[in-house]
């Protein structure tokens, strides 16, 4: 019976380790039905797991600049799309659509990066 026990352990541990975990938070925070179209200059730009992070400085209204956050997609999905850390850097001139927040504050998920040299694509 002891040695029926430690082989269910086993069963179960091996089942646990062995078993693809995937989890990822939800985009309902994103109006994910419009697009928002945007250019400005690029004021940090962060290349990390799970999310690539740029922040642009967009120049709106009467001349105000605004800090907009760009949620891009993983480093993984990134790099298969051609995209490199050195793709987007701090100063560089940028234009993005993108899913605005619905609480309408100034962040968006990525949808598409037009970069200053004219290289384009899928940023998520």
């Amino acid at each position: 019976m002891f040695s029926s026990m430690i082989r269910g352990f086993i069963a179960i541990g091996i089942a646990i380790w062995t078993m693809p975990v995937y989890t990822h938070h939800s985009h309902g925070n994103y109006d994910l039905t419009q697009y928002v179209d945007m250019e400005g200059t690029v004021t940090e730009a962060h290349w990390m797991n799970p999310h690539a992070w740029i922040y642009m400085e967009v120049i709106g209204e009467n001349n105000i600049p605004t800090i907009w956050a760009l949620e891009g997609g993983g480093l993984s999905a990134l790099s298969r799309k051609g995209w490199t850390e050195d793709s987007v850097k701090i100063g560089d001139k940028i234009s993005v659509r993108c899913h605005p927040l619905k609480a309408g504050t100034p962040a968006c998920l990525f949808g598409f990066l037009k970069t200053a040299d004219g290289t384009e694509g899928e940023y998520d």
